[in-house]
């Protein structure tokens, strides 16, 4: 081959190899992601000084096929803790939602406030990631909180189809200042009388949703930190709440720990729920149904009620705190709660040199597979346990 081909083919042969290389880069500094790893934890055994849990994924690693990423700094937000960033953050969701695959991305590094505010769906995007590496926060404390915005609730999901919210950031929800507010007392099972709830918010709230996974996040300083599936029933609606797993957590110094609450006269049901390895420390009601959820002392017994069914507790270690019992099973005089399953439950007082006290059942049926700390001996039979199977959700 004559020397000028050669020299012309290796001409060639440079120039496709560059652009290739060109091309690479490209693809590789898109803001679309091609692949998403979803770590597998494995559940260990609580306890009140847990090990550091393994890195959640990074934006870089999130579902595939072509996961567009929008940071909420492309959107306005400032994240120096102080700014409000709510609607910047409104702007993203927005766009995410209308995206068939899209992650919402708070980055490390930044600290954004935002003010009680709804994200709502439905959105087109097949599996939403809101990954969550920096840190969110609500106004500091009851003075801070806007005049004309719900106390109740701080961010809400409303109408979710399917969403992973993950991370390695923090939900800070700055508590303190609300934790001495006073409570409200409502009515209980022959007269007694409950704490009920403080006005102050409910860091995160899902309503109407499905197909939810939360996972890897640190949670503090929450003004309401627990987990509870309510209020249903509320004005005798129905209400359906199935299939649902809380492991793997930790919950200290709370007015609650996990809790399914109902009001008197609706209908519905509540199934299949497991809560799982989780570690208490001075948790006032650290286990609790309340199916005579009220706000006032003038709630009358109804003749329906949500139905409690399938509920299972296993490996639920720790310490409660004496005001309250470890556990309490209060069901409706008409529909019993049916299926309660305990397993490894271990609750000891958190004030030395106190007796550990005795659980409350009432028409609670189920079944205590070990020996639980105090023991269990209050659960009915599941034999003489009957429910109206029209009540339930199909």
């Amino acid at each position: 081959m004559p020397f000028h081909q050669v020299l012309l083919l290796l001409f060639f042969i440079f120039s496709c190899l560059f652009f290739v290389t060109i091309q690479t880069r490209r693809r590789h500094s898109h803001s679309e992601y091609d692949e998403f790893h979803v770590v597998s934890h494995v559940s260990v055994p609580p306890s009140l000084s847990p090990a550091p849990a393994p890195a959640p994924e990074t934006a870089a690693a999130v579902a595939g096929p072509r996961y567009s990423v929008f940071s909420v700094l492309d959107f306005g937000a400032i994240g120096d803790g102080v700014t409000d960033d709510t609607q910047a953050f409104k702007l993203a969701w927005d766009t995410a939602c209308q995206i068939e695959s899209a992650v919402l991305l708070v980055p490390d590094g930044y600290s954004f406030m935002l003010q009680s505010t709804i994200l709502a769906g439905p959105c087109k995007t097949v599996g939403l990631v809101f990954q969550i590496d920096g840190t969110i926060m609500p106004p500091d404390g009851p003075d801070s909180w806007p005049r004309n915005i719900s106390k109740r609730q701080w961010l809400v999901f409303y109408r979710i189809n399917g969403m992973l919210m993950q991370g390695g950031g923090l939900v800070d929800g700055k508590g303190e200042k609300w934790w001495n507010l006073p409570c409200k007392p409502h009515k209980g099972i022959y007269g007694t009388t409950m704490p009920g709830p403080c006005d102050s918010p409910v860091a995160i709230r899902f309503f109407m949703s499905s197909n939810l996974t939360v996972k890897g996040l640190i949670i503090k300083n929450s003004p309401q930190f627990h987990f509870s599936i309510g209020s249903l029933g509320i004005n005798h609606s129905r209400a359906c709440v199935s299939n649902i797993t809380v492991s793997d957590s930790v919950i200290q110094h709370s007015d609650n720990g996990i809790r399914i609450k109902t009001w008197q006269g609706g209908s519905g049901c509540v199934s299949k729920v497991k809560f799982r390895n989780i570690s208490m420390e001075a948790v006032r009601n650290p286990i609790i149904i309340d199916q005579y959820y009220c706000l006032t002392k003038n709630c009358s017994n109804q003749t329906s009620a949500v139905v409690i069914n399938d509920i299972s507790y296993v490996n639920i270690k720790g310490s409660y705190d004496v005001r309250s019992p470890p556990m309490s099973f209060a069901c409706s005089d008409s529909t019993p709660c049916i299926n309660l399953t305990l397993a490894q439950v271990e609750l000891q007082p958190a004030t030395r040199g106190r007796i550990v006290a005795n659980p409350y059942c009432w028409n609670a049926h189920g079944t205590v597979l070990t020996q639980t700390i105090p023991p269990v001996y209050c659960l009915m039979e599941e034999t003489n346990a009957t429910i109206d199977n029209t009540n339930l959700c199909g």
